[in-house]
């Protein structure tokens, strides 16, 4: 009667012991007495004890860090690179396969992988071609894993160069020689700027000049219609007294602006005021007694 426990319980324990969960982001192998035996994917499973082994591989993706190296470029500058390299085990049987039985721990081995693809795509470039074409040296790196790692069953997802670093020295070089074309550049802009000013004060002072000159040109042009009119006016009231009417305007301004003039008596503009004086006189009675 005591005896059926005691058989029950190891029953029990041998079979918990089989008992397999397989998660959704996994599939497992199984290997009985060291020979494939089935797949297994996401769910329950139960394998002999002892006799059967289950190999369990994540199929989600995955990042491996290539680690930083020292690489030799081609102008013999010692760059610190590092990279990063995502991936994923397919998760089809074949593929699980191949991730357990074509190579020996795949992360290690895409690791060294992509160190050894990194010399030798870097070690073709200079210091400089390599920082300027990243993308080409991922779209490489990308190539060469993809390639090798078919036959894993892994599927490289893409590559990511994190840092191409050179010597503390080299750096400092490239930074004054940077800070050198950014002051440079600034130097131009200023120089371009100051042009730009002095020529604009330049063009507003050829506007102004321009403007005075064009001023003057029309103030000539007004005297010159102006003396034409009172030749006009001369001509048609004053026959032949063009000049005499110019000096008496020329006293009238004068003695606007009580100007003092002393005339000798006898001259030429006494006698003209008297002419003019002594044929305005008999107009003007003239007039009145009209």
């Amino acid at each position: 009667m005591y005896m059926y426990p005691l058989i029950g319980l190891p029953i029990l324990i041998f079979l918990l012991i089989g008992i397999k969960i397989v998660r959704p982001t996994q599939r497992g192998l199984i290997e009985r007495l060291g020979k494939y035996s089935g797949f297994a994917g996401p769910g329950f499973h139960w394998i002999i004890p002892i006799v059967d082994r289950m190999f369990i591989v994540n199929v989600t993706e995955q990042m491996v860090d290539a680690e930083p190296q020292e690489i030799i470029t081609n102008d013999n500058l010692n760059a610190s690179v590092d990279a990063q390299v995502y991936f994923r085990v397919k998760d089809n049987e074949e593929s699980v396969k191949g991730s357990i039985y074509n190579v020996n721990d795949y992360r290690y081995q895409i690791v060294n992988l992509a160190r050894t693809t990194l010399r030798n795509i870097i070690g073709t470039l200079t210091l400089k071609s390599a920082n300027s074409e990243r993308g080409k040296i991922n779209a490489d790196l990308y190539k060469t894993l993809h390639t090798e790692t078919m036959g894993w069953g892994i599927e490289i997802v893409r590559t990511e160069l994190k840092e191409i670093d050179p010597p503390k020295d080299v750096q400092e070089t490239m930074n004054k020689v940077v800070k050198a074309e950014n002051e440079k550049i600034a130097a131009v802009d200023s120089a371009t700027a100051a042009e730009t000013v002095a020529d604009g004060i330049k063009r507003a002072k050829i506007k102004e000049a321009e403007g005075y000159k064009r001023a003057k040109i029309l103030h000539a042009e007004g005297e010159a219609e102006a003396i034409k009119l009172v030749n006009e006016a001369a001509d048609k009231f004053f026959i032949g007294n063009a000049q005499i009417l110019r000096k008496l305007q020329a006293v009238e301004t004068s003695l606007q602006t009580n100007t003092k003039i002393v005339v000798p008596t006898g001259t030429e503009l006494v006698n003209i005021i008297g002419e003019m004086a002594g044929a305005v006189l008999p107009m003007t009675k003239k007039s009145k007694m009209e």
